[in-house]
């Protein structure tokens, strides 16, 4: 029986354009359960290795991309000195899809609309690769923290709780 192909999303074409080596990971989302131990049991990955990418404006900069562990939560005042920001609060789901192209629950920090200041957590660097959201709800994209970073010209930061 041949394999479903995986539809080629705006994240894994522009890996797939710098040569940067990936997986993909599908699973099966649900509204009811967005935590990363149900994506993490159905992909293979361990929980800790599941990032999830949040957007949030700041009042000087404007929207902001961070990249936090899954079972985290981003701390806003580190994420507003870091950016030059007095303060930052997080963008309404709302605006999501407008300002990014994503959708909740697939929003990737590849292959937005636009560049934003991205913002990835220092625990990245306690792995050889982690899975973000490749731009689909369902659908995973798992490569090394340094190739995310060039990706999409971010920054290594503490960002969490």
């Amino acid at each position: 029986m041949a394999k479903k192909k995986i539809v080629k999303t705006n994240a894994i074409r522009l890996v797939e354009q710098q040569k940067i080596s990936y997986h993909e990971h599908e699973y099966t989302w649900s509204e009811a359960d967005l935590g990363a131990r149900h994506v993490a049991e159905q992909v293979g990955i361990e929980p800790a290795r599941i990032f999830k990418t949040l957007v949030a404006v700041g009042n000087q900069t404007g929207p902001l991309v961070a990249v936090i562990p899954s079972d985290h939560e981003l701390d806003l005042k580190k994420i507003a000195k870091l950016s030059g920001n007095k303060k930052v609060e997080m963008l309404h789901v709302k605006d999501l899809e407008n300002l990014t192209g994503y959708l909740r629950g697939g929003c990737s920090p590849i292959g937005m609309k636009k560049s934003f200041p991205t913002f990835l957590d220092t625990s990245a660097e306690h792995f050889e690769t982690i899975a973000v959201s490749a731009g689909k709800r369902g659908l995973q994209i798992e490569l090394a923290p340094a190739d995310l970073c060039r990706l999409t010209r971010g920054t290594i930061a503490e960002l969490t709780l």
